[in-house]
C-alpha cells in the first residue's frame, strides 16, 4: 500500500502538558495531536513520529513531527484544519510534503534550546509558563563565563539521568551562551530577564536542565568555574544535585539539513 509523508512544523505552550510523548491517562502534546489528526481524517489509519521528546511543562517555539498516511493530502488545507481544531496552546506553522527517503529521526539536524530566567524578585504569576524566577541574587557575569565552558566537545557523562547502555557521552555543543532576553516580551515580564542558549545535534535526557542547574549553582556561589571544568572531563561519575525547573525550558528551533 502506498504511503505519503508530511513534515509538520509546530509550536506549543507546554505548561499544562506532561511532555510530548503519549502516556496512559495523562494529557500530552502527542496525544492531543493524534486526537486531532484522527478527527480531521475521520479514521485511525495513520502514524505520527515526533522529532523531540520534550519533558513535562517544556514548551516549543519550533518543533516538528512526521505524519504517515495512505492517501495524499493537501498541505494547505491540512494546516488550516489543524489550526481550526487544535487547542489554543498548540499551533501548526507549516507543512512540507516529503518522500520515503526522509526520516525525521535520522535526518541530520541541529536543535536549539533556550532557558528563560530572571532573578532578584518574584515575577508576576503570568510569567510562570515561560520564565523561571529566582528570588536570590545570581552573579550573572560569572554565569556567562560558565556557559562558555560548555561550548565545544566534552564528556557529558555527569549531565544525563538514567542513560541507556551504549549511550555516547562525548558530545559537541555548538553554542552555549547567556544573553539578555530579547526574544519574548510582555508587559508583565520583569524589567530584565535572561536567556540561556544551547545548540547541538542532539541532547541526552535532562542534559540542558542539568547544565542550567550547574550555572545556577555557579551564580549562587555554590561552585566555581573549575568545578564545571572538572565535571566536563567525565573522569568520575558524580550525580549532580541541581536540576533546573522545567517550565523555563523551551525548544526554540530545529534546523533540518
Amino acid at each position: 500500500m502506498e504511503k505519503y509523508y508530511y513534515l509538520v512544523h509546530m509550536q506549543y505552550l507546554g505548561f499544562r502538558y506532561h511532555g510530548w510523548l503519549k502516556q496512559p491517562k495523562l494529557k500530552t502534546v502527542e496525544s492531543m495531536v493524534e486526537k486531532t489528526v484522527k478527527y480531521i481524517l475521520g479514521h485511525s489509519d495513520f502514524k505520527i513520529l515526533g522529532s523531540s521528546r520534550t519533558d513535562s511543562k517544556v514548551s516549543a517555539n519550533h518543533s516538528a513531527f512526521e505524519l504517515f498516511v495512505h492517501e495524499p493530502l493537501d498541505p494547505e488545507k491540512l494546516l488550516a484544519d489543524f489550526n481550526h481544531n487544535l487547542p489554543n496552546d498548540i499551533r501548526v506553522l507549516n507543512i512540507e510534503e516529503k518522500d520515503r527517503s526522509f526520516s525525521i529521526i535520522n535526518a541530520p539536524k541541529t536543535k536549539e534550546y533556550i532557558y528563560l530566567f530572571a532573578f532578584g524578585e518574584k515575577c508576576h504569576p503570568f510569567c510562570a509558563p515561560l520564565i523561571c524566577s529566582f528570588q536570590d541574587h545570581l552573579e550573572i557575569d560569572l554565569m556567562k563565563q560558565g556557559a562558555l565552558l560548555f561550548q565545544g566537545r566534552h564528556n557529558f557523562r555527569n549531565y544525563c539521568t538514567k542513560p541507556k547502555a551504549g549511550t555516547r557521552f562525548d558530545r559537541e555543543i555548538l553554542v552555549s551562551k547567556i544573553q539578555e532576553n530579547t526574544l519574548f516580551k510582555a508587559n508583565f515580564f520583569p524589567t530584565k530577564s535572561y536567556a540561556y542558549h544551547i545548540r547541538s545535534k542532539g541532547f541526552m535526557r535532562y542534559q540542558v536542565r542539568l547544565i542550567m542547574g550547574q550555572l545556577l549553582s555557579l551564580g549562587r556561589g555554590e561552585i566555581g568555574l573549575d568545578d564545571i571544568r572538572t565535571c566536563l572531563k567525565g573522569d568520575t561519575h558524580t550525580p549532580l544535585r541541581h536540576i533546573a525547573p522545567s517550565s523555563g525550558l523551551m525548544l526554540n528551533k530545529i534546523d533540518f539539513h
